[in-house]
């Protein structure tokens, strides 16, 4: 059992005034595995003092430095991979050879942000006004339990390069990557609070976050139902806000695509961290004259992915993350029963072999339309619905029938063929013909996915503000 009885505020490893501590639970094996004390409102009082307090010299340094210790702190993050792999496995359940990969190579990504907080001294002359770059200021940061590094680094990062200093809250079923981050931030030495890290519940830390009049920005990630209420919070002290939220993602494969390729493709990308992934490509359209093909190349595809122990080199599907989202997700799964879909894999039953922990069976309803309910709202488990079109722009408009805009995917037999049909697809990222995930580009939402964008240039824009000086 692991305790963690202290708070990162100003610097130091200080007791919390919070009372009681939050218990982390492995979702595999249903066991607490660990403890992080529970901050209060005095703790996030004075979390935000020491950010405010540290703005004025932290704002006012020269690029280099800030890129100097950028550098630092990657290097104290990069020999720490194995155990930041480790915290985010048995803390939300994506299998550890995997979780190497798609949650801890965000690491390689943080360094570059040292060369981008050289962006802040980019100045123009406008006519007879200079126009400048400054911090937005201080910055509260509540982060997920999907992608809990991910989201750490993709908002403290382009904070640090830009000069904000900041308050960060992580999600209390996650907290521990969060912790291991702050060791390096202590280990380096970074200018007392400048970064501040309480730990506790949402449900009453939350509120006081966003609200906070030290709190010049939020930065949130999770579900559209919270970022609406927060976006509803921040607007009575007229704060910035950057919202990362939910998506329910379609991936068309073209008539003339290669079918076996792309359906593996599109399989294994939602069953991937347990289908736990905002920009999954949740819903599967294809042509009607290849669907039965399509089908069975799905349903091959999804029974041969190894379902089980974290710790297994083989697996690649874990369990949900609690069991309250494994309720979730078997909660939906029988919605679409009801509604009528058809099981094609999966179901309501533990996968073979296993009889405990949050594991949900790698599932695939076809005969599915797009007003079901599976098909509108993000399940948020490995869950695919596939829909059958009859011509590309019924299927394109399938695709922009949604709340969502986050991401979306086409695979298509051209390149250019893809990118004509993604230019029509009302997202903020769309994956075509099994295009990389990419670091240096922006993410981020249209409609109720979601406003901002994080990661790569685009997502320094968020963290600083635009001066004008008439001369």
């Amino acid at each position: 059992m692991q305790r963690y009885e202290k708070l990162f505020i100003n610097g130091e490893w200080v007791a919390p005034h919070g009372s009681g501590f939050t218990s982390v639970v492995n979702p595999a094996t249903e066991e607490v595995f660990a403890e992080v004390a529970n901050a209060d409102l005095d703790d996030v009082n004075a979390a935000f003092a020491a950010a405010r307090a540290a703005f004025p010299a932290w704002s006012a340094t020269r690029a280099a430095e800030r890129a100097d210790w950028i550098t630092k702190l990657h290097a104290a993050l990069d020999k720490r991979r194995d155990a930041l792999a480790l915290a985010i496995s048995q803390s939300m359940g994506c299998p550890l050879e995997i979780a190497k990969i798609i949650q801890v190579n965000c690491v390689s990504a943080f360094k570059k942000f040292a060369e981008r907080a050289f962006e802040m001294e980019v100045e123009k002359q406008v006519n007879n006004s200079l126009v400048v770059r400054e911090p937005v200021g201080v910055c509260a940061f509540i982060t997920p339990w999907n992608y809990p590094l991910y989201q750490l680094i993709g908002k403290v990062a382009p904070a640090l390069a830009t000069g904000c200093t900041m308050v960060l809250k992580p999600s209390s079923v996650t907290p521990l990557q969060d912790l291991i981050f702050a060791e390096a931030v202590a280990e380096i030495g970074l200018p007392k609070g400048v970064f501040n890290l309480v730990t506790g519940r949402g449900g009453v830390l939350g509120d006081a976050m966003v609200t906070h009049p030290e709190a010049d920005m939020v930065s949130f990630t999770g579900s559209t139902a919270t970022g609406r209420r927060i976006q509803r919070l921040a607007a009575d002290s007229v704060k910035r806000v950057c919202l990362e939220l939910g998506g329910k993602s379609a991936f068309i494969i073209t008539e003339d695509a290669p079918l076996e390729q792309a359906v593996s493709f599109g399989v294994k990308d939602v069953m991937i961290n347990s289908g736990q992934t905002c920009i999954a490509l949740s819903r599967m359209l294809v042509p009607a004259s290849r669907y039965e093909e399509a089908a069975a190349i799905a349903k091959q595809v999804a029974e041969g992915l190894k379902v089980g122990d974290p710790m297994a080199a083989d697996t690649y599907v874990g369990p949900m993350s609690s069991m309250g989202q494994r309720d979730t997700v078997l909660g939906y799964i029988q919605k679409g029963l009801d509604e009528g879909a058809k099981l094609l894999t999966g179901g309501l039953d533990y996968p073979e072999g296993i009889s405990r922990g949050a594991y949900v069976r790698p599932t695939i309803f076809r005969d599915v339309h797009n007003k079901m309910t599976i098909a509108q709202e993000e399940i948020f488990g490995p869950v695919i619905c596939m829909i059958p079109y009859h011509t590309l722009d019924e299927a394109i408009s399938i695709a922009n029938d949604s709340v969502y805009g986050l991401s979306g995917g086409v695979w298509a037999a051209t390149r250019e063929e893809g990118i004509r049909i993604a230019r029509q697809l009302r997202t903020g990222g769309v994956y075509v013909n099994g295009g990389d995930f990419n670091y240096d580009a922006p993410l981020g939402g249209y409609k109720q996915s979601g406003n901002g964008r994080e990661w790569g240039d685009f997502g320094m824009h968020e963290f600083y503000e635009i001066k004008s000086m008439q001369l």
